[in-house]
Order: C-alpha cells, then structure tokens, then sequence
C-alpha cells in the first residue's frame, strides 16, 4: 500500500471518528481525569484515548487482513 493510499484511509477514518464522536458523547467516559481548580480546568480523557486506540488497532487490523 502506498503512502497517500494510508493517509487518505487514516483521514477518512478520523473524519469518521470524529462526526461519530459528535452525537455519541464519548469525550466524558468514566475514568477521564477532570480536575477543577478555581480559575483552571485540566481534563485528560484517559479512558476515550483507550477505547478510540482499541476501536482503531481493529480497523487497522481488518483492513491488514483483509488486503
């Protein structure tokens, strides 16, 4: 597989990822660190990078077998 064919389907796979994330709400699981301070907000959302990792490593894996 050529380099542009990998990032044309890496975009199309985050573009995808992100209008899903849009109505599915998944920026606010359980486990995301938040941390509120007075005048400060730090938010590491450590359980939705674990889950789009997982969800990504099948799709790239699906495509790997599948090529």
């Amino acid at each position: 597989m050529t380099l542009p064919k990998m990032l044309m389907i890496a975009g199309a796979a985050l573009l995808v990822a992100g209008f899903l994330l849009q109505f599915i709400k998944a920026g606010r699981l359980p486990g995301d660190i938040v941390i509120k301070k007075e005048n400060m907000t730090f938010y590491f959302p450590i359980v939705t990078s674990i889950l789009i990792s997982l969800i990504l490593t099948g799709i790239f894996f699906l495509i790997g077998r599948f090529k």
